[in-house]
């Protein structure tokens, strides 16, 4: 019989509270940058329940969950973990994520910044415990999609399969209605498949969510870009309701002499030809990006971190990441961030390139840097960098990579009448319930409130699929909020 969860909570606090993190695997790194396969490898049995027993079982509120967009019951999970009940802890994270074996690889965990031991000895590892009981469930058969034999009659169209996408189609699948997704790339996944390199997310972890939906009676439509082929106002016509999960995938640039030059890729173009199979991906970005010895990242996000661990694995041998603040100002994952200097990435901050030089060839050769310094905070909050005059240098590269943050796509508002938007593109929705200013269109996830995590846009798609049942049930869907400006 296993103890209680109850008198779990009481027995040995002060002990759990003192037991050191336990480790999980990782490959190493002699081996892992020779390949695009996932790096981390996590725990096996005894080392998920030993890490899931430092759980203190806090009081309500939980600062875990309470970090957590989804409001996972996680510390539940972690007693059913700590008992070896996987199945039971998978069961939980279920209940308000479809994605636990994607975001226990890519998340960066916010819930494990509220937890209580990360001011003793660490954190526990609360997303590598969410992918080791989802991937025991997987394995189990248990994240199947179970769907009522009795339908309602009502069709739905999701554009775009990425994370708010998949989120709508399960919810809505679940309560009997039909759903059709719409997707610009060859196959299912979105930025899933196409944003995050195989070695933080293997494809066939998405490919198997997607057979899951197939099964559960959900169709794709690949090659498809709504707002070209096809109109939302089209979509209308032929369905009976709506949802716009098409992310932020519009790439910044800094408007940098020599960007033209070749060689100077941008961050998804470069991601893509580098870790994405050839059956994957359209014709045109079928040809591996080139790299030479010397290649420069310029950004400080994950995005930029992803890019310079993608050159690595494609054979530079000095790989640098060019960032205008400080580290205390970065906005990547901080442990994503170790792991890319593991494999011999190098960081030099308060950096900025001013121009790109380039050969009789057009290719680039070098690029024009100068220094920073870090002046008042700007609107981020962020301290603002400004240029020190006269600190210019010349750095010899073969190959840039442009990561400079992404802009929504503004095709949606261009091509939709009375489909109201702010911000360079982002759709004006309420992200308490999903509604747009057009009836019977909702939308949620980074093309409402810009790039941001997994999680978060799985939480805002749970909010519409709610939306958009009600509303296919004729009842009224109010704002509840409006968007911040």
């Amino acid at each position: 019989m296993t103890l209680g969860i109850t008198a779990f909570r009481e027995v040995n606090r002060r002990e759990r509270a003192n037991e050191a993190p336990v480790e999980y695997y990782k490959r190493a790194v002699e081996d892992r940058i020779l390949d695009f396969e996932e790096v981390i490898l996590g725990f096996d049995e005894e080392m998920a329940m030993a890490e899931a027993a430092r759980c203190l079982q806090c009081p309500d509120p939980q600062p875990c969950t309470l970090n957590c967009p989804a409001g996972n019951d996680l510390p539940a999970a972690l007693w059913h973990i700590s008992q070896g009940e996987f199945l039971e802890a998978a069961k939980i994270f279920s209940q308000t994520s479809p994605l636990p074996e994607v975001c226990g690889r890519v998340c960066p965990n916010l819930c494990q910044e509220g937890c209580a031991l990360s001011a003793r000895n660490g954190a526990i590892s609360i997303g590598k415990l969410e992918e080791f009981v989802a991937d025991e469930a997987r394995m189990a058969g248990l994240l199947k999609i179970s769907v009522p034999e009795k339908k309602t009659g009502k069709h739905v169209a999701v554009v775009g399969s990425g994370p708010a996408g998949i989120t709508v189609a399960e919810d809505l699948i679940k309560k009997g209605h039909q759903v059709t997704v719409y997707e610009a790339w060859p196959v299912p996944g979105g930025v899933l498949v196409y944003g995050i390199p195989s070695f933080k997310l293997d494809k066939q972890v998405v490919m198997l969510k997607i057979q899951d939906l197939e099964e559960a009676g959900v169709k794709f439509v690949t090659n498809t870009r709504i707002g070209e082929q096809i109109t939302v106002d089209e979509l209308l016509e032929q369905y009976d309701a709506v949802f716009l999960g098409t992310g932020a995938g519009v790439e910044a640039n800094m408007s940098v002499p020599g960007e033209e030059l070749n060689y100077v890729y941008s961050s998804t173009d470069f991601l893509i030809r580098a870790n994405v199979p050839t059956d994957m991906l359209p014709a045109f970005r079928r040809e591996k990006p080139w790299v030479g010895q010397r290649v420069a990242v310029i950004g400080g996000g994950d995005t930029a971190v992803d890019c310079a661990r993608s050159a690595i694995r494609l054979g530079a041998e000095e790989v640098t990441i060019i960032y205008r603040r400080t580290e205390a100002e970065m906005p990547g994952n901080k442990s994503e961030r170790d792991i890319c200097l593991e494999e011999g990435v190098k960081i030099e901050y308060l950096q900025a390139p001013v121009e790109y030089i380039g050969d009789e060839d057009g290719r680039v050769k070098a690029m024009k840097v100068i220094c920073m310094e870090l002046g008042e905070p700007d609107r981020s909050g962020r301290r603002r960098p400004l240029p020190i005059e006269g600190s210019e240098f010349i750095q010899e590269v073969d190959t840039v990579v442009l990561a400079v943050g992404y802009w929504p796509d503004p095709l949606m508002g261009d091509t939709t009448p009375n489909l109201a938007t702010h911000k360079w593109g982002l759709i004006l929705a309420d992200e308490e319930v999903g509604a747009t200013s057009r009836e019977g269109v909702f939308a949620a996830g980074d093309n409402v409130h810009g790039p941001d995590l997994v999680i978060t846009a799985i939480a805002g798609a749970h909010k519409a699929a709610d939306s958009i049942h009600a509303y296919l049930n004729k009842q009224p869907v109010q704002w509840v909020s409006a968007p911040n400006d």
